[in-house]
């Protein structure tokens, strides 16, 4: 018998199946959240629901679901509880640590003693991502802007700290002082710079949530999962925000999976 796992993102939902022996992930399009969504992923995974023992949900409004689909019991998970048992899973740590789920949106989880709290939040994520992607850049995807930035120069377009003071600290003066700023006196800033000024941004900005609450929490590391994470661009402004004071952002694979491996490490072990 198999047990599914269903995390209903804003953009995305992840589903990963188990069947004792090994998991396998999927991901759709989100759509509205019922049991014909859920006829859905069974259809297009070509699933036998006969075969299916248990399933769990999480994320977006999946506690409005019925608590039994076609004599399946449906287990809802807070998705707080699911992003920290699938940091647990992947990195294999019951330490104390910080987690930052980078979807849509950012989230920030901490650990300790078993217990997870939800510590605040950003709207900042892939949904930032497509939407000035959309505006500035003519709806282009997320490969075809990551490809653009990697050849881009955001220094047309961000103001940094170099070109502001001389010194400032410890700061590089690479570091943005900035986003954007030059643009208010430009407007011949290539598309390949937009990119790179958008993927660096908002790098930056979950870099800079994620070691304030690092530090509020006594942590030196921070663990990474969710889909955004895995934007090698996006991932290198995240790294070079932490090592400004630092810390150490930890990324392992299967990362963008994140929350539903903690649904599913819910209902395979309890």
């Amino acid at each position: 018998m198999m047990k599914v796992a269903i995390d209903f993102g804003i953009s995305n939902t992840d589903i990963a199946i188990s069947n004792g022996t090994n998991v396998d992930f999927f991901t759709l399009p989100s759509k509205k959240i019922d049991h014909s969504m859920l006829d859905e992923i069974f259809n297009h995974l070509n699933i036998d629901v006969k075969d299916v023992d248990m399933i769990a949900v999480t994320g977006g409004k999946s506690d409005s679901l019925e608590s039994i689909y076609k004599n399946i019991e449906v287990i809802k998970i807070n998705e707080t509880d699911a992003i920290g048992n699938g940091v647990i899973e992947i990195y294999s740590t019951h330490e104390p640590f910080l987690a930052i789920s980078a979807g849509t949106g950012t989230a920030c989880i901490h650990h300790q003693n078993g217990e997870f709290n939800y510590i605040g939040g950003i709207a900042i994520g892939g949904g930032t991502l497509g939407g000035l992607s959309n505006l500035a850049l003519n709806n282009l995807s997320i490969d075809e802007v990551t490809k653009k930035a990697i050849v881009g120069h955001r220094d047309n377009v961000d103001l940094l700290i170099g070109d502001v003071v001389n010194d400032i600290g410890v700061l590089d003066s690479s570091v943005t002082a900035s986003n954007f700023a030059k643009l208010k006196k430009a407007d011949d800033a290539s598309e390949d710079d937009i990119a790179a000024a958008i993927l660096n941004m908002i790098g930056e900005v979950i870099g800079t949530i994620a070691y304030l609450n690092a530090a509020l929490c006594g942590l030196n590391t921070v663990h990474f999962i969710g889909r955004v994470s895995t934007n090698e661009y996006i991932k290198n402004a995240i790294d070079e925000r932490l090592k400004l004071v630092n810390m150490q952002g930890i990324f392992e694979d299967n990362r963008e999976y994140g929350t539903v491996i903690g649904a599913l490490k819910h209902i395979t072990t309890n």
